[in-house]
């Protein structure tokens, strides 16, 4: 399913990070969190679909118009503009796509699944996720990276959000260096969790 859909890559998209200089599929888009492919997406459904999705979902506050008096929703609204989503919503949104309760197909579920990364080991836990997109707005200085996932050992399963937000600009975006830390820091984390 995640190399079907490849998409050509045109002067003019966004191309701030090199790995989005090239044709991309939904793997690739969602391992490189590329927004130009974001964007072929959101153009495609539009913000009429786009906010009755993620209201159905309850994705955030469902606010794709972006930034006031721009024009520019189905550009940018989820960078640091108009769409907002806290951890603990992003969390729900991830638990309710585990257990199959959001909206939308098992087809479709099973889809986005398929492309989220291979599990990374821990302590004896696989470690699913999916490194957001890093705000490089205007202060590139300041990115915010998410990483968005699940753990699972034996018969248990945690879902977890992270943020990070930077002080300084980094060569490697805030999402995977989120992605990074947590792996890293998993074991401490679940044994203070109590799991």
């Amino acid at each position: 399913m995640g190399h079907r859909t490849r998409l050509p890559f045109k002067q003019g998209y966004a191309d701030w990070i090199k790995s989005w200089r090239q044709d991309t599929d939904p793997t690739m888009w969602i391992h490189n969190s590329n927004v130009w492919y974001s964007q072929r997406i959101t153009e495609e459904l539009g913000i009429e679909r786009l906010t009755a999705f993620a209201r159905s979902f309850g994705y955030g506050n469902a606010d794709f118009a972006g930034d006031p008096g721009r024009n520019n929703g189905l550009e940018r609204s989820w960078i640091s503009s108009s769409l907002q989503i806290s951890p603990l919503e992003q969390a729900d949104f991830l638990a309710a796509l585990l257990q199959r309760q959001l909206p939308v197909s098992n087809h479709a579920i099973d889809g986005a699944l398929s492309l989220l990364e291979i599990p990374r080991a821990a302590e004896g836990w696989n470690i699913w996720g999916n490194p957001r997109r890093a705000d490089y707005s205007f202060d590139y200085a300041r990115g915010w990276g998410w990483y968005v996932g699940w753990a699972e050992k034996g018969a248990m399963r945690v879902v977890f959000a992270r943020l990070n937000q930077d002080d300084e600009r980094h060569e490697i975006t805030g999402g995977l260096r989120a992605r990074d830390g947590l792996i890293a820091e998993w074991a401490d984390i679940a044994a203070r969790a109590g799991l």
